[in-house]
């Protein structure tokens, strides 16, 4: 029988995405940037806002490779274990489906502190449980088989891009579900699905060719910053792939890639990131517990992310304290007081999910 392993710095990485996505999703409540800032073209004219802006850049790469590499690892280790693949690939698809429904009910009403319900709006949990229900036919499949699926992905959605169709009519909840960014769906299925193939193909290697966290680390590192190579030579050239162009090299414009839709350029740049960072993380791990306390908010994500955004809009919208008053150093503040409360949040259902194994304290 197969161990049950836990990777800690998978959960340490996870934790630093949440907490990266907890100061982008302060910024949004606190900073008056975003009275006229347009989250489909975002562009700053300071260091300090920018900043604060493209740290978040981070965070949907990094959550659609972990999932992507966890249901690799759990998928395994379960079979290995002599489940059934029906019967394992039936507990993803409930998950998936448990996502979609969360995305559609719950997370998007507390954008607006629960104003309304939105069930018109799609979103990134949706498309993690979509990415999901994709990727567990394709997880048996060899490495690089998955990573040429990937790869055609990225290659393609440029074109895909360049289909014509009315932004109010009936086809654009088609193309808003599959390809293009709008108000029905600023996640895309196709390009960030690539992204959690990306994830299934590191985990391979992560879970099984680089066990040594040495190994893992450098090999992480070297493999991150290949398509991060990658990423600007694509930006260089100025053509495919670019949906804007950059006013010169190393200005605000270059590193601030098109992520709504991703552009090819942003798929490489931030995959790269992301499996660089993980190398960092297996390394600093292996030698000091030092992001341990990370892995506290990694452990539980939908739980982190499910609760900090009502917190945020309740008390900027529904109380009507501070909503987009300030700028970065208020953005700052807010993400710290949010930390405060959500920190021993996340240990206690950390604690809940161990002693309570009932179906729907394991979805969240």
């Amino acid at each position: 029988m197969a161990e049950k392993q836990r990777y800690t710095f998978i959960d340490e990485f996870r934790g630093l995405i949440g907490v990266m996505m907890a100061l982008g999703h302060s910024n949004y409540y606190f900073n008056s940037a975003w009275l006229s800032l347009d989250p489909l073209d975002p562009f700053f004219d300071n260091l300090p806002q920018f900043l604060l802006r493209y740290m978040g850049y981070l965070c949907a790469p990094g959550f659609l490779m972990m999932n992507g590499a966890m249901i690799y690892y759990v998928f395994h280790r379960r079979l290995n274990n002599g489940e059934g693949t029906g019967h394992i690939r039936w507990g993803f698809i409930q998950r998936g489906l448990f996502l979609i429904a969360v995305q559609l009910t719950w997370v998007n009403s507390s954008w607006g502190a629960f104003s309304r319900l939105r069930l018109e709006h799609y979103g990134i949990i949706a498309t993690i449980g979509t990415s999901m229900l994709l990727l567990i036919w394709m997880v048996t499949w060899k490495w690089q088989a998955r990573a040429a699926v990937a790869l055609g992905l990225f290659l393609v959605h440029p074109l895909l891009l360049k289909i014509p169709y009315d932004h109010d009519g009936p086809w654009h909840y088609l193309m808003q579900f599959w390809v293009d960014a709008g108000h029905f769906n600023k996640y895309p299925v196709l390009p960030w699905f690539a992204l959690a193939i990306v994830g299934s193909v590191m985990a391979h290697f992560w879970f099984e060719e680089w066990k040594d966290p040495m190994r893992r680390a450098r090999n992480s590192v070297l493999t991150g910053l290949a398509l991060i190579g990658i990423a600007w030579l694509v930006r260089l050239t100025d053509d495919y792939g670019n949906i804007f162009a950059y006013d010169t090299f190393f200005s605000y414009s270059f590193f601030l890639v098109q992520k709504y839709p991703p552009s090819l350029a942003h798929q490489f740049w931030f995959s790269g990131a992301v499996i660089s960072l993980v190398g960092v993380f297996s390394f600093i791990d292996a030698k000091s517990p030092l992001l341990r306390p990370l892995a506290k908010i990694g452990r539980v994500p939908l739980f982190f992310y499910a609760v900090h955004i009502p917190l945020l809009a309740i008390f900027t919208r529904r109380l009507g304290l501070f909503y987009r008053e300030g700028a970065v150093a208020e953005s700052l503040y807010g993400w710290v007081a949010l930390m405060v409360v959500m920190y021993p949040l996340a240990i206690w259902f950390t604690g809940v999910k161990k002693r309570n194994r009932s179906w729907l304290i394991r979805m969240i």
